[in-house]
């Protein structure tokens, strides 16, 4: 894939994060490599891709480390596609995108839906603080800051976001001091 990442966005996590798993066939190729799909016939037959764009996404998700090739067969040599661990803790990535795709259809509408393995009861996936419990879906409660690595351009950026969200509070609240 090329590299459409833009040089100041370099640092930025999700910048990267969108160059590893942000087209559309890895981001499929993810789901059915977490519904038990190891194999390039598995993955071509599912999909209907072409074998010249399989080839690459596999390769790609291989050397971003994402997946591992192994042999499962010697004579031919036929290789398997494995999630790696990395590969595994992008699962709540997917399975939130999913769900807000759900989110916006009617529930006869909706072709795939995420249920508890055990119950048979459909799961609502929202993305929480670890520490709080809290969703983290309120742009106002929860904002992004500069990290301890951030350059000078990151740091000017968040500086900036936090003097204008302190200029909208105090105007939302004019006995605020």
């Amino acid at each position: 894939m090329p590299n459409r990442i833009r040089l100041e966005d370099r640092e930025c996590p999700l910048s990267t994060t969108v160059r590893h798993v942000g087209e559309w066939w890895t981001l499929l190729i993810l789901h059915d490599a977490f519904d038990g799909y190891t194999r390039f016939d598995q993955f071509q037959q599912s999909l209907g891709i072409s074998t010249s764009m399989l080839t690459a996404r596999l390769k790609t998700l291989v050397g971003d480390g994402l997946l591992e090739r192994r042999p499962y067969q010697t004579n031919p040599v036929r290789h398997e596609y494995v999630l790696t661990d990395l590969g595994r803790s992008l699962r709540p990535v997917i399975v939130a995108l999913a769900a807000w795709g759900n989110r916006r259809l009617d529930p006869q509408d909706r072709s795939m839906i995420l249920i508890d393995a055990e119950t048979g009861q459909e799961s609502e996936p929202i993305v929480v603080d670890a520490r709080t419990g809290k969703p983290l879906d309120d742009s106002d409660a929860y904002v992004f800051s500069a990290g301890p690595a951030a350059s000078n351009a990151m740091r000017a950026r968040y500086t900036e976001l936090e003097r204008q969200r302190r200029t909208r509070g105090s105007d939302r609240h004019p006995d605020a001091s």
